[in-house]
């Protein structure tokens, strides 16, 4: 990659790293849904008002929107609503750890699911030794525990789930011929209008008092730097160093929203973390396969999903 691409992506893990850090600043006056509703919808906006200014194309057609209402929920309702319910529990750079698993789980759902990414031998090895690290990382006497702590933990596994199933799903607009902004504002849109009624009914923010201005430059963050520039950021990366490079980010993202996290909110990683954090990163530069066919020749490692 160039000096730029290298920048993008620094900048890229600092945006995703951010998400948890403005969450983290949120959740203890907002309720979690309200949260997730100002992100997608905001960035929604800045997406759209994007596309018109750039003159792209907006998704159009029933099927296409009902393909982006299913990668609305995938990529954005679902992990969005669980991460900051988990928040609510547990620290933030605990989340974006396990956020590190998505490409774990997305090794799994691709073979399930299409017929061109298979398991190879070094993919089940990776797939593993990063499902140790979260083993370690929750420690022995996890699933022994009934506080929201081990809720917290789940509810961040599930939220990467549903990142790696939406990853499969998404493979499907390759194909439209929609520009990757496009598509981004169309799954925002999607995952706006079907929570607005849920924080209506079960939030009712505007009953609450207004929030400090730290709280609400929280949310734009979120909103537009976090979701709407990230995109914009992501995308370019891909064109510019292609999806295999820009899988990088996922080993940068806890670096970044665990410094965030003990420098501003407080938080503390115990040692057993800090180590299911590095088994992680071990199992995704296996899966990654780059530093592995470096060190034992070309056509030794397995290339991660693009």
């Amino acid at each position: 990659m160039s000096g730029k691409d290298w920048s993008r992506l620094l900048l890229l893990s600092l945006l995703w790293g951010g998400s948890f850090f403005f969450v983290g600043v949120a959740v203890p006056v907002l309720p979690p849904f309200t949260i997730v509703l100002a992100r997608v919808g905001l960035a929604a906006l800045v997406l759209g008002a994007t596309l018109v200014l750039l003159r792209r194309p907006l998704p159009k057609g029933g099927r296409l929107w009902a393909a982006l209402i299913v990668m609305g929920v995938l990529n954005n309702l679902i992990p969005f609503s669980l991460f900051a319910l988990a928040q609510g529990q547990i620290g933030s750079g605990l989340a974006s750890i396990l956020n590190a698993t998505t490409p774990l789980w997305g090794v799994i759902v691709a073979h399930l699911a299409t017929t061109d990414e298979r398991m190879t031998p070094a993919r089940v090895i990776g797939v593993l030794v990063g499902f140790a690290g979260v083993a370690v990382m929750m420690g022995g006497s996890a699933f022994r525990e009934s506080g929201g702590h081990l809720w917290g933990q789940l509810a961040c596994l599930g939220a990467a789930i549903s990142y790696a199933i939406a990853g499969v799903w998404g493979r499907r607009f390759r194909a439209t011929g929609l520009p990757p902004l496009s598509v981004a504002f169309g799954q925002c849109l999607s995952a706006a209008v079907l929570l607005a009624p849920v924080v209506a009914l079960r939030e009712a923010p505007w009953t609450l008092p207004m929030p400090a201005p730290h709280v609400l430059w929280a949310l734009v963050g979120l909103a537009v730097l976090s979701t709407s520039f990230a995109y914009a950021l992501y995308f370019g990366l891909i064109q510019s160093a292609g999806a295999v490079n820009a899988f990088l980010v996922t080993f940068l993202i806890p670096v970044s929203a665990v410094a965030l996290g003990v420098a501003f909110l407080g938080e503390t990683l115990l040692p057993r973390q800090v180590a299911g954090m590095g088994l992680i990163a071990l199992g995704l530069s296996v899966i990654d396969g780059r530093v592995w066919r470096r060190i034992t020749g070309p056509d030794s490692g397995a290339r991660p999903r693009a």
